[in-house]
């Protein structure tokens, strides 16, 4: 198994996590998308049409996209399951985790950035006050969601499911941009439980092979 990632990229650290926690063996070949190697001709021909990172090559058989990964990974080796069976459970690690890779993460990815920058001529004040301010409306939201749930160590429960997989990178992202995390308990606990966890330590963006500091 093969996974095309890129050290600082919050979708590469979430299959990254499932695939620690699923004891998958992979290899690491980085994309530094600051370059643009997500745009070259041969990885968007051969391995990504989506011009991004994460991309999974399992055998004959490659996926982009995190979260349609991450539903492959727990298909096929499903042990320990991230994605709960039972209907209302599934439903709402899915809406945690959905809130994140929907609400928060587009709009404050490398690409949006840079728009802001050379098409928009947003300053750097201006676009971390961008970022902020959508990390900000999000988490709130997710906030709210973990409080309504207040199950345990982690966002629903004793194990760690796909809203961890994609909280804890996006708390990761947060906390490197300086934003304001403290109104978001339930989230920093999750964050700092999770932070003990091999599984997340391995993932994290600073042990893996591509990390510039």
């Amino acid at each position: 198994m093969q996974l095309h990632s890129f050290f600082n990229s919050s979708t590469s650290y979430r299959v990254r996590i499932a695939l620690a926690l699923k004891g998958l063996a992979y290899d690491t070949l980085p994309v530094n998308i600051r370059i643009g190697e997500h745009r070259a001709t041969d990885y968007v021909a051969n391995v990504n049409p989506s011009a991004s990172v994460p991309a999974l090559i399992d055998g004959e058989f490659s996926l982009g996209q995190s979260l349609a990964i991450l539903d492959y990974l727990d298909r096929k080796y499903p042990e320990p399951r991230l994605i709960p069976l039972e209907p209302e459970r599934r439903a709402r690690v899915l809406e945690l985790a959905t809130a994140i890779s929907c609400d928060i993460h587009p709009i404050n990815n490398l690409r949006v950035l840079r728009y802001l920058e050379t098409e928009l001529k947003a300053t750097p004040q201006q676009k971390t006050q961008w970022y902020r301010h959508w990390v900000a409306e999000g988490m709130a939201a997710v906030e709210r969601l973990l409080e309504r749930s207040n199950e345990g160590p982690w966002c629903f429960g004793a194990q760690p499911t796909l809203a961890d997989v994609c909280l804890v990178p996006q708390m990761a992202n947060a906390l490197r941009m300086d934003c304001s995390l403290g109104a978001y308990k339930r989230s920093l606990a999750v964050y700092e439980h999770a932070s003990q966890h091999a599984a997340f330590v391995a993932a994290q963006p600073q042990h893996q092979p591509d990390y510039v500091a």
